[in-house]
């Protein structure tokens, strides 16, 4: 097994403005000690980081791409966003559409992060590697065709399907978001079109709270090719799991893509500041490893994994080797710092028949 890990060091030094958390800094909010956004460069830095000290990097195919090209980010987004967002970066920076803030240069990072995307997705349907993660930054899924938000600025999954597509790798493209927020940039950019299956399990109202709604499964032409699962606040390992085995996963086999794309929050673990979901470390891994059959079975192994959202500096990097060392089928593993602690802070049998039922109504109505 070869599994490609795209990453770019100048991907890290995308800055997130002057925040203290979701606030702007003034009047009686003070400046934030971390500097800024909750989406900052460490719980990245910190993933690749450990997998070199665990030795976990020499077991893969490392590289970096080129940035997205303007050709390229004309298929998901118009001219004159991309303008309006190269004037800004040119200058002094600046902030569009909703907490989406960036330093000079941010435009070009922007566009490295979404060409990483896009190489890891090139590698893995050219055959070049088995499957590939790509560590982009600044993340994607909720960015729309023209107005970037949360933490945001560029589609990265949509603009790496559209290249792809454009130069006959894929035809039908199946993305699986399983970041606790709802992928509503993605599902936005491909609502009508029939050959992308867009899937959202994340935590019902959480962000954005006026989207992701079960009842909402696409138009037109692409009616049916869109899958929102909204899950409660306190879901756990159980609850994550019974969701792919039941909804997701069965979808996208009825589906055959060309290629299984994973939006890849970690965001939905226990201790993040950004949700309240319950999921750990062996939550992850047990979903990588059903992505993985579930792709050897549909389209021969082809799975690419796009890192986007999770804001613990010191859980997402355990979260993501796992991921990493699932798809490369090693050995080599960093052991969760927490330990059996998640066992007890799981929810308890009610909850999680409580949850069932729900997923039980999702799949009544799909049926």
């Amino acid at each position: 097994m070869t599994t490609g890990f795209f990453w770019d060091e100048r991907c890290f030094w995308h800055g997130g403005g002057n925040y203290a958390g979701m606030l702007p800094v003034g009047g009686l909010v003070q400046p934030a000690a971390s500097g800024g956004l909750p989406e900052n460069p460490e719980t990245k830095r910190r993933l690749k980081n450990l997998m070199d000290v665990t030795g976990l990097t020499k077991e893969l195919r490392l590289a970096s791409a080129e940035p997205a090209t303007r050709e390229e980010l004309l298929c998901v987004h118009p001219a004159s966003y991309l303008d309006k967002f190269k004037a800004l970066s040119d200058a002094a920076g600046g902030e569009l559409g909703r907490r989406t803030p960036f330093g000079p240069g941010g435009y070009e990072i922007a566009t490295l992060s979404a060409g990483i995307a896009r190489g890891a997705l090139f590698a893995v349907l050219k055959g070049e590697v088995d499957n590939a993660y790509a560590l982009s930054r600044p993340p994607g899924h909720h960015c729309l065709p023209d107005f970037p938000n949360g933490f945001c600025l560029l589609a990265n999954i949509a603009i790496a399907i559209r290249a792809a597509q454009a130069a006959g790798l894929a035809g039908r493209v199946a993305v699986l978001d399983w970041d606790v927020h709802h992928g509503n940039g993605t599902e936005a950019i491909f609502y009508e079109d029939p050959d992308v299956l867009t899937i959202s399990m994340h935590q019902d109202r959480n962000y954005p709270m006026d989207s992701g709604f079960f009842e909402d499964r696409g138009k037109g032409g692409g009616l049916g090719s869109n899958l929102n699962i909204p899950l409660p606040p306190g879901c756990g390992h159980v609850a994550y799991l019974e969701a792919m085995d039941r909804l997701a996963l069965p979808a996208i086999r009825a589906f055959k893509p060309d290629v299984l794309i994973i939006a890849c929050g970690y965001d939905a673990a226990g201790n993040d500041p950004l949700a309240r979901m319950l999921c750990h470390q062996e939550t992850f891994r047990q979903m990588t490893r059903r992505v993985l059959d579930l792709s050897a079975e549909i389209c021969g192994g082809k799975l690419v994994v796009v890192h986007e959202g999770g804001y613990s500096e010191v859980y997402v990097p355990f979260c993501g080797h796992e991921v990493i060392a699932e798809m490369a089928g090693s050995d080599t593993r960093a052991p969760d710092p927490f330990g059996d602690i998640w066992n007890q802070r799981q929810p308890d049998a009610r909850f999680n028949a409580y949850v069932s039922g729900l997923i039980s109504d999702m799949e009544t109505a799909l049926a």
